[in-house]
């Protein structure tokens, strides 16, 4: 059984959890495509809103797929109860085989707030993108 087998239609039906607020893109047209292999993130930032779409579903085996083979992680563990609130692309730079995509990411922990503020690098590879590694800001 596979991760997507498990998404209930209400989830498919929902918004996208990618989007900006206010947008009323629903996952199944948005990130459920390319997380159910139907289709590959055409863009870096495409991949970048997907795998957040993915964190915040839950889904580990999207993550593990979409990490280059150079940097992938075994596993990916989960901070329990962590809900992911909202995702900001503030730039992304542009390449042909190469992007840096600048992004924050806020989400709650009980009743913290918390923000993640990367500039990831992604690669394509045999014309799929991957992400490869992220700084920290």
């Amino acid at each position: 059984m596979t991760w997507l087998a498990d998404v209930p239609q209400m989830i498919a039906s929902s918004r996208c959890p990618c989007r900006k607020r206010g947008e009323t893109v629903i996952y199944a047209n948005c990130c459920m495509p390319f997380h159910s292999g139907v289709s590959a993130a055409p863009t870096a930032v495409a991949l970048m809103r997907s795998r957040y779409a993915a964190f915040a579903l839950g889904n580990a085996a999207y993550l593990l797929a979409t990490w280059h083979p150079t940097t992938r992680p075994h596993q990916l563990a989960f901070t329990p109860g962590q809900q992911w609130l909202l995702l900001r692309i503030l730039n992304a730079n542009s390449e042909v085989a190469a992007v840096t995509v600048e992004f924050t990411a806020r989400s709650r922990i009980g009743s913290t707030i918390h923000t993640l503020h990367e500039i990831s690098n992604f690669v394509q590879d045999g014309g799929r993108w991957f992400y490869v590694d992220g700084q920290i800001m």
